[in-house]
C-alpha cells in the first residue's frame, strides 16, 4: 500500500539517490539506546567523516560539553549496500539542533542513524520526530525539549515533570481533531506531538478524549498516533475497540498492523479464536510508509496486516 503523506510532515534532510538501505530505527529505540540527550550547534561536518559539534547543553542523561565530533551510528542496521562512498552525514544549511547521542566501546560519539537521533532548529521552530524519522512535525523549542525530556528521563527510569506533561495533553487533545494542509496546522502538531508522548509515557486517564483521533473521520497520522496511545488501556473496551480496526474495510493497512501491534502488548490469549478469523481474509498488499522509493529508510521492515495477525497469533 503506498500512504501519501501529508506535504507538512517533512523531511529534514535531502539525501542523493541510495543503492544502500537501512532498517529505521523508531522513535522509542533511538532514546531508549541513547546516553545523552543535547542541544548543539553545528559548526561544520563532512558527508563521509562525521559532524562537529559545540554543546550548547545537555538536557539530560550523561553529561557532555564542549566540542565533539559524531564519526559513526549506534542503530545503522543495513539491508543492502552499494558501497558507492557517497558519505552519511547531510547537514546541509543545518546550524544547531538537539541530538541523541551515544559513545560506544570505542570511544566513538554517535547518533542513530544518518536520518534519526537528531532534530534540526530551523527558523524557530524542530523538525522533531516522534514517532519514525519519516513522520515529522514542527514544534516550538520549548514544547520539543519538555516533551523529549520527559520520554528521555522515563526511558532511562529518572523523574520528569508530570504536571507538565498532562496539563500540555489535556490542552490539545481535548479539541477536534485537526485537519492536514489547512489553518489548523499548528494544532495538528501539537496533538501529534501529545498523542504519542501519551505513548512513550504509557499514560492512561486520556482514553475517551483518544478516541475521536481514532475515528476513520480522522487523519491518517492521527489514527496511528492514537492506536499507539491506546498502549495503555488492557481492557475489554478497548481490545474491542482494536479489534473493530483490524475487521474494518474502510481502515488503512498501515492503522490496522499499528492496532495490531497495541493489541498485542495486552497478551490477549482470550482474544485467539477471534484473531484466527479475521488471519483467514485479512489484508496481504504490501505494506509500509510509502514516499520516495528510492529512500534509503525503504529497508524498514513494516508487515502485511495478514502477517501482523500471525505473528501476534504465535505468541499466545
Amino acid at each position: 500500500m503506498r500512504i501519501k503523506l501529508a506535504a507538512i510532515f517533512l523531511l529534514i534532510l535531502c539525501f542523493p539517490v541510495f543503492a544502500t538501505t537501512w532498517d529505521e530505527p523508531w522513535q522509542d529505540e533511538v532514546i531508549k539506546n541513547a546516553d545523552s540527550f543535547v542541544f548543539a550547534k553545528i559548526n561544520s561536518f563532512n558527508k563521509k567523516t562525521g559532524i562537529n559539534l559545540t554543546i550548547t547543553k545537555t538536557i539530560s542523561g550523561r553529561q557532555l560539553s564542549g566540542k565533539i565530533k559524531i564519526t559513526d551510528f549506534y542503530l545503522l542496521s543495513f539491508t543492502s549496500y552499494s558501497g558507492d562512498g557517497g558519505g552519511f552525514f547531510h547537514f546541509e544549511g543545518a546550524k544547531e539542533g538537539y541530538f541523541f547521542v551515544k559513545q560506544n566501546q570505542k570511544g566513538k560519539f554517535c547518533i542513530a542513524t544518518p536520518t534519526a537521533g537528531f532534530a534540526i532548529l530551523h527558523n524557530g521552530l524542530v523538525y522533531a520526530t516522534y514517532r519514525y524519522s519519516y513522520h515529522q512535525a514542527l514544534v516550538p523549542p520549548d514544547i520539543y525539549e519538555k516533551t523529549m525530556t520527559a520520554i528521555f528521563n522515563n526511558y532511562h527510569n529518572q523523574p520528569y515533570d508530570g504536571d507538565f506533561i498532562n496539563q500540555f495533553v489535556k490542552k490539545y487533545i481535548v479539541q477536534k481533531p485537526a485537519g492536514i494542509n489547512t489553518s489548523e496546522n499548528e494544532l495538528f502538531f501539537f496533538q501529534h506531538a501529545a498523542l504519542e508522548t501519551l505513548y512513550h509515557l504509557r499514560l492512561s486517564g486520556y482514553y475517551s478524549e483518544t478516541l475521536p483521533f481514532l475515528s476513520p473521520d480522522s487523519n491518517f497520522h492521527a489514527q496511528v498516533s492514537a492506536a499507539r496511545a491506546l498502549i495503555s488501556y488492557n481492557t475489554d473496551q478497548c481490545k474491542s475497540e482494536l479489534l473493530s480496526i483490524i475487521n474494518a474495510k474502510n481502515r488503512e493497512d498501515f492503522v490496522q498492523v499499528i492496532s495490531i501491534w497495541t493489541l498485542s502488548e495486552f497478551w490477549p490469549v482470550e482474544l485467539k479464536s477471534k484473531l484466527m478469523d479475521l488471519e483467514k481474509t485479512a489484508s496481504t498488499k504490501a505494506n509500509g510508509f510509502g514516499g520516495n522509493i528510492m529512500d534509503p529508510r525503504v529497508g524498514t521492515y513494516f508487515p502485511d496486516v495478514k502477517t501482523a495477525i500471525q505473528n501476534l497469533i504465535k505468541t499466545l
